[in-house]
């Protein structure tokens, strides 16, 4: 087997796991999420690690409510004995990584272009998540630096009002992966022709080669992901599995629980 990263800053280790649980994109669904985790406190057991694969903000209408009930859960796990900081991961997906490049908007060379293309994209809902009006930021583009700049801290304070909603966002890691295993958890995909430690962003805007996959990954036997942006569904493949149903979407929020080795043992539909 190959050596696994040891980038704790960057790639979360899922060492000594009994198993682990992913969750797919929620993308803004907070009630589906809550749904979710009422399942989940029936099957989920002491020694498991629980991964939620990214985009967990923006499309949907509740970005600030998911994040409360994901942290939420995360605190009735912590109380639970057994359960450990370490036992939660949450991975940077595209939706996240848009959201970090927002607060930074005045920086961009083209702020209002930009923009525009996020505020397509779903970070409009997390904006309205957050207490901000879209259209509002779209004329503070007009203003140059020092307009957006004010605008962004405004937005920035007004997330960290929202206890534990900053500390969760510099949470974030890129993957996830167990140590003494095989499995590897992503929030979109990877490009097979590149080792894990040089995929970049391509873990969380996803690779249009995650679906030719046909043999183990870095010699990971399964790589699972959260996002498929060409919209095709769930589907578990001999080396992959994809737990996109299309919330935020009008579609199903998916979970599902793999052995370390890649072994898929029980799945979740919301």
């Amino acid at each position: 087997m190959s050596t696994k990263p040891a980038q704790p800053q960057v790639f979360a280790s899922l060492a000594g796991a009994g198993r682990v649980w992913a969750v797919g994109a929620v993308r803004g669904e907070a009630g589906c999420l809550a749904t979710l985790h009422e399942e989940l406190r029936g099957r989920i057991e002491v020694g498991d690690r629980l991964v939620y694969l990214g985009n967990f903000l923006g499309v949907g209408p509740d970005v600030s409510g998911t994040v409360d009930d994901m942290l939420r859960f995360r605190r009735e796990l912590l109380a639970t004995p057994g359960f450990c900081a370490s036992s939660i991961v949450y991975l940077r997906g595209a939706q996240e990584e848009m959201w970090r490049r927002f607060l930074e908007l005045q920086f961009a060379q083209s702020p209002g272009e930009v923009l525009d293309w996020m505020l397509g994209q779903g970070v409009a809902a997390t904006l309205l998540g957050y207490g901000a009006d879209p259209e509002a930021a779209r004329r503070v583009c007009r203003d140059g630096p020092l307009g957006i700049t004010r605008f962004t801290s405004a937005v920035r304070a007004a997330m960290h009002a929202r206890p534990g909603h900053g500390e969760l966002m510099i949470s974030l890691r890129r993957a996830a992966y167990a140590p003494e295993g095989d499995l590897l958890l992503v929030a979109a995909g990877v490009d097979p022709t590149r080792p894990l430690s040089e995929q970049g962003d391509t873990l969380w805007w996803g690779s249009g080669y995650f679906a030719t996959i046909s043999e183990p990954f870095d010699r990971f036997a399964r790589v699972v992901r959260g996002d498929d942006r060409g919209r095709r569904g769930p589907g578990m493949g001999t080396h992959t599995a994809t737990l996109d149903g299309g919330c935020g979407y009008g579609g199903a929020l998916h979970a599902a629980c793999f052995t370390p080795d890649g072994r898929p043992v029980d799945w979740i539909q919301i």
